[in-house]
């Protein structure tokens, strides 16, 4: 229960480094829905496309060296080689890619269909999110969470105050003070927008510069490619997530009619942002789990505890899809502030229970992390991938977003599945299927005739509700008392 104990610890502390900062920034999704800021949702989908290339380039730009970082940094005895061999590598291939972007941006926005001044913007955030990569890992590793927690919400923070102080106070400003006048320019809103970005990257880069003060630059070569040996699939599982995460909204600007294209995507990343809640949990509880799973991994009989963690994780994210579904209407006019976008309010329950199944899988995935059979979860991320993909293709020219969000869904579950299977015969945890299975039944099945038969029917929902609420209290009411007692 000890260890337990420290778990929730830290995962509090790492979900305060990313819920709170999540949370701050899902305050620019009203204030880009509002038809003051950006004049419709198809302006928000050009953003939404732009925020979907950022995560497929952060993504190969870490190139799976975070997670190689973690296991070599408990696995070596000299961390001094590991933590200089990481961050060279990371610097080098950060402004090789900086450089060669520059180079070639024009023909860079060509291909991706996106304005070129955006595009200049966005390789300079590219370059100083990877920067940080190496600084935030350590932290994580050397558990130093409050000085992680404070940069991170620091750099939300930052991003949140000046989309509010350039997106709704510049203009006025501007007009009543000559200094400003040549800083506002009318029709800049998604300038604005990464401009913020842009500056509270570079903030964050100047608080964790000290790091690379500090450190010492010894490359290994033997070392460094050991660990691209063990970060190649972590970097194809991560294009394959990002694809699973994200590529739905460059599909459809590619596969609906262009009238209609970044409409629909707009209207579908905003009510995809009320899922956020279970991303939020699921990320939170992943950040807090990584670390642990490494550092136990030789204590007497681990499995044990993998097995609880995931049993407490469906315990909890079954509450958050439940009460978020049953609330959603709720929630609508407070997240997405424009009827414009609520025609999308249809996927609002899809997406938190694919959301879901992927947080149960990061769970799962402890098996081939701990016994270095990493290419298993390239092989799992990559079939997801082309799940993603195979649905996208077929489903976007007859449902629009509906299927992506099946598509999603479909690709989560799959992974679920898979790592499982292949979890079972090669790192066995004591999973107690029955409960786990009783939970996800009940809070899918309550969700899922809570929104499409009964939607905006409070009492059938809340009843709902409160039913699952006492089925966990009465199953996991000792292991609760013992966490709230224990210190």
């Amino acid at each position: 229960m000890s260890a337990l104990k420290t778990l929730f610890k830290q995962t509090f502390i790492y979900g305060l480094a990313t819920v709170l900062p999540r949370m701050l920034s899902f305050l620019l999704v009203p204030l880009y829905t509002s038809p003051k800021v950006l004049s419709s949702p198809a302006e928000y989908g050009k953003v939404s496309v732009i925020f979907s290339y950022f995560v497929l380039f952060n993504v190969i730009l870490a190139y799976g060296m975070e997670t190689a970082f973690f296991r070599f940094f408990n696995k070596e005895e000299d961390k001094d080689k590991v933590v200089g061999t990481s961050a060279i590598s990371l610097i080098v291939t950060s402004l090789g890619f900086f450089a060669l972007a520059l180079l070639f941006q024009n023909q860079i926005a060509h291909f991706i269909d996106i304005d070129v001044k955006y595009i200049n913007l966005v390789i300079w955030i590219l370059l100083l999110d990877a920067l940080v990569i190496i600084p935030f890992a350590w932290l994580r590793a050397t558990q130093r969470p409050m000085r992680y927690a404070l940069i991170k919400i620091l750099n939300v923070a930052i991003n949140l105050g000046l989309n509010v102080f350039f997106l709704l106070f510049l203009k006025k400003l501007s007009a009543n003070n000559t200094a400003l006048e040549g800083i506002y320019q009318p029709n800049y809103e998604i300038n604005y927008i990464f401009i913020a970005n842009l500056i509270a990257s570079g903030v964050t880069l100047f608080l964790m510069f000290s790091f690379y003060i500090k450190i010492k630059y010894k490359f290994n070569s033997a070392l460094w490619k050991t660990m691209m040996r063990y970060a190649f699939p972590v970097l194809i599982a991560g294009i394959a997530f990002s694809i699973n995460e994200t590529f739905d909204r460059i599909l459809l600007k590619e596969l609906l009619p262009s009238d209609i294209a970044e409409t629909d995507i707009g209207m579908y990343s905003a009510c995809y942002k009320i899922a956020l809640f279970m991303t939020l949990f699921a990320t939170a509880y992943r950040l807090g789990i990584e670390p642990y799973f490494f550092s136990h991994s030789k204590s007497e009989n681990p499995q044990k505890n993998y097995a609880k963690i995931l049993e407490f994780f469906v315990a909890f994210g079954s509450v958050i899809l439940l009460t978020v579904v049953v609330f959603a209407d709720v929630l609508k006019p407070i997240i997405v502030r424009s009827e414009a976008y609520w025609e999308a309010m249809w996927i609002v329950p899809i997406i938190l229970i694919a959301n879901f199944c992927l947080g149960i899988y990061h769970n799962l995935s402890v098996w081939y992390k701990i016994t270095d059979r990493t290419k298993f979860g390239a092989y799992i991320s990559v079939f997801g991938a082309v799940v993603t993909l195979g649905l996208n293709f077929v489903l976007i020219p007859i449902m629009s977003y509906k299927g992506s969000a099946i598509a999603t869904l479909a690709a989560y579950a799959s992974m679920v599945l898979l790592s499982y299977y292949f979890g079972r015969k090669y790192y066995p945890i004591p999973y107690n299927l029955k409960k786990i299975g009783l939970y996800l039944i009940i809070s899918i099945g309550f969700s899922l005739v809570s929104f499409y038969q009964f939607r905006e029917n409070y009492y059938v929902g809340v009843l709902m509700l409160i039913t699952f609420l006492v089925m966990i209290w009465i199953l996991e009411k000792q292991i609760i008392k013992q966490l709230i007692k224990s210190k």
